[in-house]
């Protein structure tokens, strides 16, 4: 996964190991920040990940921390990582600044597992499907849907080349049942859906409506993992305006054996291909 890097990875990265010298040199933020000469602000920020950081203010920090030169170094290197410009920044307002961090973590994800509810995933959307979905929103005008439908397909290649992440989408049937943009565009996306299945590392199950009730009718989310060790999964989960990022232990392990009992409930891999085949033809 060395090709796919993230400037938003390398700075929860830095700013985790940053929270970790902190709470084992025993010292608090204030006495931090007075010894580097910054706010207090500041380095909750950096351990935060809220912004990224100057290697400046990593390297008094480091020093304060007692680290030798390879240990700083290495953070130092974080930092400069860290503060590169990824391609989703130059869309601007097209992207909110919420979901700037999903599409950052999603730049360097390694395997993604996903229950999707009410409309196919976004990396496994078509065009047509997609412009369709973005201005069904009556708030988005035909310009910042264009721009948006950009940002969406640009995100679409990292499923492309050798180091593609590993993908477990479960759909949930009335999703794919729902016709968007129009028979044609639907007859479409449910092709596209059959072809991606059979990428390698790619996994589509559709979760039927004949299961019933199931223990995720609150809605979708994502399950995201990292080629480092050092980056821990993270659960995104989003709303109308915002979203949120879960990334403790327990909370992600909650979310992933959701996952598991939706897989357990969901058509295997050939039958969901023979289902979408079948809506396809309606």
């Amino acid at each position: 996964m060395a090709s796919r890097t993230s400037p938003t990875v390398r700075r929860r990265r830095l700013a985790s190991e940053m929270r970790r010298l902190r709470k084992e040199s025993g010292r608090t933020r204030e006495e931090a920040a007075r010894f580097a000469d910054i706010a207090p602000a500041t380095v909750s920020r950096i351990e935060a990940a809220v912004h990224a950081p100057k290697v400046a203010d990593i390297m008094a920090l480091c020093k304060f921390y007692g680290l030798d030169d390879e240990r700083t170094e290495v953070l130092v290197t974080l930092a400069r990582q860290s503060r590169q410009r990824g391609w989703w920044q130059k869309y601007g307002d097209a992207i909110p600044a919420w979901f700037e961090v999903y599409v950052g973590l999603e730049e360097e994800v390694s395997e993604l597992r996903s229950y999707q509810s009410e409309a196919v995933f976004g990396l496994l959307q078509t065009e047509a499907y997609a412009r369709a979905v973005l201005l069904a929103d009556d708030d988005v005008s035909p310009d910042d849907g264009e721009r948006m439908l950009e940002v969406r397909m640009r995100r679409q290649k990292v499923l492309e080349g050798p180091d593609r992440p590993k993908l477990w989408i479960i759909q949930n049937e009335a999703a794919l049942r729902r016709e968007v943009g129009g028979q044609t565009v639907m007859r479409e996306q449910l092709d596209h859906l059959t072809a991606l299945s059979r990428m390698p590392g790619m996994t589509i199950q559709v979760l039927p409506l004949v299961s019933g009730a199931h223990p995720s009718m609150h809605g979708a989310f994502e399950i995201l993992s990292f080629p480092d060790r050092r980056d821990p999964d993270v659960v995104y989960v989003d709303y109308r305006n915002g979203c949120i990022y879960l990334e403790e232990a327990e909370e992600v392990d909650d979310y992933v054996q959701l996952f598991n009992q939706l897989r357990a409930r969901a058509l295997g891999p050939d039958e969901t291909r023979a289902l979408i085949a079948q809506l396809a033809r309606q």
